[in-house]
């Protein structure tokens, strides 16, 4: 589930769209594109790890590598450039082809029937067992792109937990993320594709944790005990005092230094509602969770997308076909829609869309699928906001 699934997933994505670009893809490691130097540098990373892993039959290993680089791959890089793959940007097709015949060859020893079907089909050569393992010196190194761009993963992935905790889908954006912690300038030339990622408006950075959060020390006197001895009553009264500070990232108090497993070290939010701690004690992200008539119009807009996309899928259109949309709405999403016109006609390959009053369609008796339009139009049914439901037809043109 957590390897085979995204491998085969990533390569079915690719064979669909680099068929219906009619693209035959060639390996390359050259793209100056951000997300594509990203990717490129944590393959090359890969094959260092993982070979090392192998040669010392450290299989577990190995297996945890690959899993963490394909859910990189399949959540964030390809998520973040299907708009590449869907404009036929060549450099994000020759990118992922180099990525997936790196990734088949790597995990050939632990996977090796998959990736010989996946192999033959995205290279049309004999077998994968037969190619030598892959050279990390073809990839671009840098570490420091690849630290930043994870970082910045853990960044949207707690926001969006927030987003959850509070109810608010993906789809609906909100007006801004603050970002604080000590590695906020790392952080902000990713400030457009964390916008995107969360979708929020505005996205602030601020080194100022004290504004958003404070560090809570707490002492384990079970294993402080046994190395200070009498001291460590001193210490735990000066850290319930507050009279402690860290020395180069380690908690120093009443002159005594604190080691690894002696202590917690932990940030509390001032604003627990909106705010949520990054891995490692980093820092915080703090999301502004009110939603303006604004966006939860363009929420409804982005979820009638959604609803449409479904349609095409289920009516069998090519992922390039361009279609006549027919859409029954109640009126608040019906005028959203009028709002979004363009945007949900560039979003689904749209040529026209039309509003129909939901008296006009019949009542759908199944929410999930093919449902009746008038004149004997196929119809497809979903639901949007907060269960407003919504019946559209899609006609290729």
């Amino acid at each position: 589930r957590q390897v085979l699934l995204p491998y085969w997933n990533v390569w079915y994505f690719f064979s669909l769209y680099a068929n219906a670009e009619g693209y035959s893809a060639v390996r390359r490691t050259d793209s100056t594109h951000l997300l594509d130097r990203y990717v490129l540098a944590k393959t090359g990373e890969l094959v260092t790890s993982v070979a090392g892993q192998l040669d010392r039959y450290d299989i577990s290993g190995a297996c945890g590598s690959v899993r963490a680089f394909l859910d990189a791959l399949t959540n964030w890089y390809v998520r973040r450039s299907r708009d590449r793959f869907w404009a036929g940007d060549r450099d994000a097709f020759d990118t992922l082809y180099t990525v997936l015949e790196t990734v088949s060859r790597v995990l050939a020893p632990l996977a090796p029937l998959v990736t010989e079907e996946v192999w033959r089909g995205l290279t049309g050569e004999r077998s994968v067992h037969l190619t030598d393992w892959p050279d990390a010196a073809e990839f671009p190194a840098d570490h420091d792109l690849v630290a930043a761009m994870d970082a910045t993963r853990n960044v949207a992935s707690a926001a969006l937990s927030l987003r959850k905790a509070k109810g608010l889908r993906v789809r609906l954006p909100l007006s801004s993320l603050t970002v604080a912690t000590p590695a906020a300038e790392t952080l902000r030339p990713f400030a457009e594709l964390l916008a995107d990622e969360v979708n929020v408006k505005t996205v602030e950075f601020s080194e100022e944790l004290s504004s958003y959060c404070q560090q809570v020390l707490t002492v384990v006197p079970r294993a402080l005990g046994p190395r200070v001895g009498g001291q460590v009553q001193a210490v735990i009264k000066a850290v319930k005092a507050g009279e402690w500070s860290l020395v180069d990232g380690v908690p120093e108090a009443a002159g005594v230094q604190l080691q690894p497993g002696e202590y917690e070290l932990k940030l509390v939010p001032a604003d627990a509602e909106q705010t949520a701690p990054l891995p490692g004690g980093e820092g915080v992200v703090v999301l502004d969770t009110t939603v303006t008539p604004e966006l939860a119009a363009e929420g409804l807009a982005r979820d009638v997308v959604r609803v449409i996309q479904q349609a095409r899928r289920a009516a069998g259109l090519d992922v390039s076909d361009r279609i006549a949309v027919t859409l029954a709405a109640p009126a608040e999403v019906g005028a959203a829609v009028e709002a979004y016109r363009d945007f949900v006609a560039r979003e689904v390959l749209a040529e026209s869309v039309t509003l129909t009053a939901p008296a006009d369609v019949a009542a759908p008796t199944d929410v999930s699928g093919p449902v009746s339009l008038p004149a004997g139009v196929d119809g497809f049914s979903g639901e949007v906001g907060e269960g407003d439901r919504i019946t559209v037809s899609v006609t290729r043109v």
